[in-house]
């Protein structure tokens, strides 16, 4: 018995190591796609350099002070959206469910754009779309709760009723915005990273989550079977639904305030690796974050590199991958 479950674990390893290897590398390859293309190209050679101190100023300068932050941001979005959509999925148990359709990212682009048009600081910004996605997930799930018990596919039409009231919302802002503000608006709302300049703090919401959830996978493994079953096997439902109305929203808004609004990666991310590698949320969590944040890296490499030198929102281009995605996976689970 010893030994049998000493090769369990054994086998075990390689199920987890193996993919997230493959994911590490390849977000590494899209951080480095991303740093060394655009109007002046940097070698591999002439990237190590510049890691190491050296290389030419012009380098330098690209790198660390353009190209880096913007890449790090891009990566700390995605990662954010994807996490996030994975831990809706779980808690709907429906693979459609993900911030944007449930309208958390709305209530955060409101909070957000509230704050840019008072003048607020960054900090302050991210406040205001943190408490804007918070109103949302409480408004939705108080909506679709009632006075009974909530079902997923009450949640879900309600989450996809309260984002529209909040694109209305978004519309009015607009329409009243003073007329110098708004095409850097029009670009945030579509996903713009171009002024994105520091990413350490979305970076560090995305690692604090991921540790806090990652304990936490085995009780979302059986919450995604169910309520009554979950309760029924020890697991505070509550508690741990609560942790992820309240994950969730945090995660949305720092993508939000970092990237603006960028659809389908939290939607079409973790339902694909679900796909390839199973519903083990142990495993699904940290792949979400690598392969949601090389998704939205890669994409915003093809937005400012496609029509150079004009540059395209990364939300265009996430929703040019994101279409034929979904439209393939729908066709694929009938």
């Amino acid at each position: 018995m010893a030994g049998a479950k000493s090769n369990n674990n054994t086998t075990s390893l390689p199920r987890f190591f193996t993919p997230l290897l493959v994911l590490f590398v390849f977000t590494l390859g899209t951080l480095t796609l991303a740093i060394t293309t655009g109007s002046v190209h940097i070698s591999n050679q002439e990237l190590w350099q510049v890691l190491h101190g050296g290389g030419e100023p012009l380098h330098r300068t690209l790198v660390f002070e353009l190209r880096l932050p913007r890449a790090l941001s891009a990566f700390a979005a995605g990662g954010l959206l994807a996490v996030a959509g994975a831990l809706m999925q779980v808690l709907l148990r429906n693979p459609l469910a993900d911030p944007y359709v449930l309208g958390l990212s709305g209530g955060a682009a409101v909070g957000a754009l509230l704050a840019m048009l008072s003048g607020l600081s960054a900090a302050a910004v991210s406040g205001s779309a943190f408490i804007g996605a918070m109103i949302s997930a409480v408004t939705v799930f108080g909506l679709a709760h009632g006075t009974g018990s909530w079902t997923p596919t009450r949640l879900l039409l309600t989450g996809v009723v309260i984002a529209s009231g909040w694109g209305a919302a978004i519309a009015f802002m607009l329409a009243v915005s003073p007329s110098d503000q708004l095409p850097g608006m029009l670009y945030w709302l579509m996903g713009d990273l171009a002024y994105a300049r520091s990413p350490w703090m979305a970076l560090t919401v995305l690692a604090i989550i991921s540790v806090v959830m990652l304990p936490l996978g085995r009780s979302l493994n059986v919450l995604a079977r169910g309520q009554m079953q979950a309760s029924a096997l020890g697991v505070s439902v509550r508690p741990l639904e609560w942790t992820i109305y309240i994950s969730a929203s945090l995660l949305t808004a720092f993508a939000v305030t970092t990237a603006g609004s960028i659809g389908f990666v939290g939607l079409i991310v973790p339902h694909m690796l679900r796909l390839v590698l199973g519903n083990d949320q142990r495993l699904i969590l940290p792949a979400a974050a690598l392969a949601g944040g090389a998704l939205l890296t890669l994409a915003d490499t093809l937005a400012r590199t496609l029509i150079a030198p004009e540059q395209l929102p990364a939300g265009v281009i996430t929703a040019l991958i994101g279409v034929p995605s979904f439209l393939y996976l729908l066709h694929r689970s009938r």
